[in-house]
């Protein structure tokens, strides 16, 4: 790490602050160009520790930069990652408000409901399989506190990975006979498709990303518990929103989750 802690809580602080007042701040690597990752991880920790200082409660992780693209563009080889707080789920269908954010986009994703605990170095895609309680059709609204999306590695992982909302599906598809590799997904705005991808996209396999944050997080100390709900990372390029739209995604099998702009 190149912080000390007192300025990785700072840093923390104008993030969180930034989210409430949802006027953004300047890209954290402008003024402090050599943040590690470890120094993003460290920042987000802050951020966490704020939203559960203020009642709040994580209930599970969303995965990021899980495609080549994405991994390619801001040059990393791996995904990167943050809790989801209960506050920022929202329910199917519901309207959201555009003005609760900076600059939201969309992006549909699958989601894993966990059935049992998952912890260890040696976690497997097929030990994810295993202890998954079934798959749920998703769309995650990301959002960024740093002024324009001028984002790098550090900035995203310090900034919760640009998250900002998750869009969830109430019904919870079992796994028996369902490939989450070739699970197909198309994007709709106003009933105009807009982007389709499958699971595939996802690390490769959505159980393999989950099972790349079990062992990230057996480095630091934790794990997941049963009954977290993890988004496995983006199905498609993120989609920017506007006033009067409605989107949804419908997946094979899971079925459809949408969302209406106001």
């Amino acid at each position: 790490m190149t912080l000390t802690p007192e300025r990785a809580d700072s840093l923390a602080a104008a993030l969180y602050d930034a989210r409430l007042s949802r006027v953004p701040i300047p890209p954290l690597t402008e003024a402090d160009p050599d943040l590690t990752l470890a120094d993003g991880y460290a920042v987000q920790q802050g951020v966490v520790r704020r939203y559960l200082d203020a009642g709040d409660r994580i209930i599970g992780y969303k995965l990021g930069l899980t495609s080549k693209p994405m991994q390619q563009m801001l040059g990393v080889p791996t995904p990167d990652f943050a809790p989801v707080m209960a506050s920022h789920v929202i329910t199917d269908g519901a309207a959201v408000a555009i003005g609760d954010y900076i600059a939201p986009r969309l992006e549909a994703e699958i989601a894993l409901v966990l059935g049992a605990d998952l912890v260890g170095p040696d976690c497997t895609a097929l030990d994810v399989l295993r202890a998954t309680e079934g798959a749920v059709a998703s769309i995650e609204l990301v959002d960024s506190r740093v002024a324009d999306w001028k984002i790098k590695l550090a900035d995203t992982v310090a900034d919760m990975a640009s998250s900002g909302s998750i869009i969830v599906s109430g019904r919870v598809v079992p796994l028996d006979d369902l490939d989450l590799r070739t699970t197909g997904m198309v994007f709709t705005r106003d009933g105009e498709v807009i982007a389709t991808g499958a699971g595939a996209a996802a690390l490769g396999n959505p159980a393999e990303a989950v099972a790349f944050l079990v062992r990230t997080l057996h480095g630091l100390g934790d794990s997941l518990k049963a009954g977290s709900i993890v988004m496995t990372g983006a199905l498609h390029a993120a989609v920017p929103i506007a006033v009067g739209e409605t989107y949804r995604a419908e997946f094979d099998r899971l079925g459809p989750v949408s969302v209406r702009i106001v």
